[in-house]
């Protein structure tokens, strides 16, 4: 008994910890969410909720581009590293988590200096003719491509930031696929490509399906990206909630209640996606 009890001491940092920043945060937010200036139960926050539907599809579908992205770029990226030897494979891992180690901001600062009206992109393409170019074909009168302060950026920002979540753990499934596995897929005569659509793809699903979940997850509560990037041009969630925090319309229940749905989302995501892995699991199975 006195075992017991001893070896249950080193959990209880962890469960203060995780009550301290995580359970009490979230009964918070839930209260402030149901209750008015006053105090009261309330629900009306939620029903404001309703004249913001635009951010809300807004944040979703920017979201589910850059997840879309990242997956088309992180998963042909991750496969290739897979297959090299391991020197290769720790080189590129650690060249992939590198831009990580700088700050947040530091990085997306580096990207309002490269997509500005004045910036490098927009000064190499005038240097060598292609802003000439395009004013000759189409008529313009342009000095510059409009890349910064768009939606098309806050995308960028996000492909960028979020790209190494969606490579890793597709990288860290597809490396440990059994090769006899594939070597038995050849040898009853399947070529390459039957090889990669019949095995090595639905045995890397639970690779994607946690790619898709570490990248979406972020993308839809971003804010600074939105901000710097988007120009405050395109708000987001993130931007919404932290204007009701933190901005001139200070109005933490509406904000507590915006937050409650958007995790209420992010969960419901989380839930199909783990849903649909199981079912794709189950069938290579069987």
């Amino acid at each position: 008994m006195k075992n017991r009890k001893l070896a249950s001491l080193p959990a209880i940092p962890y469960v203060f910890w995780m009550a301290l920043f995580v359970v009490v945060p979230l009964v918070l937010i839930v209260v402030y969410a149901f209750t008015s200036e006053s105090g009261g139960f309330t629900l009306e926050n939620f029903s404001s909720i309703g004249s913001y539907t635009m951010v809300f599809v807004r944040s979703l579908v920017l979201s589910l581009i850059a997840t879309a992205v990242c997956l088309i770029i992180g998963y042909p990226v991750a496969y290739v590293i897979s297959k090299e030897g391991p020197t290769f494979q720790r080189v590129a891992m650690m060249l992939i988590m590198l831009p990580m180690w700088i700050n947040f901001l530091l990085r997306t600062y580096a990207w309002m200096s490269i997509l500005e009206n004045t910036g490098l992109i927009n000064t190499f393409l005038s240097d060598i003719g292609i802003i000439g170019l395009i004013n000759r074909l189409f008529g313009l009168s342009i000095d510059h491509l409009p890349l910064i302060n768009t939606s098309g950026a806050v995308i960028l920002g996000m492909v960028y930031n979020y790209l190494p979540f969606m490579i890793i753990p597709i990288h860290s499934v597809i490396v440990k696929i059994d090769k006899a596995t594939i070597e038995a897929a050849e040898d009853l005569g399947a070529d390459s490509v039957t090889v990669f659509r019949k095995v090595i793809f639905p045995l890397s699903l639970p690779g994607v399906l946690s790619g898709i979940t570490m990248v979406f997850v972020p993308s839809v509560s971003t804010f600074i990206l939105s901000k710097l990037l988007g120009g405050g041009t395109s708000m987001l969630l993130g931007d919404l909630i932290e204007l009701q925090f933190m901005g001139g319309a200070y109005n933490p229940h509406l904000g507590s209640a915006i937050s409650l749905v958007m995790m209420i989302i992010v969960m419901a995501c989380m839930a199909v996606m783990n849903r649909f892995g199981d079912g794709e699991e189950q069938a290579v199975i069987m």
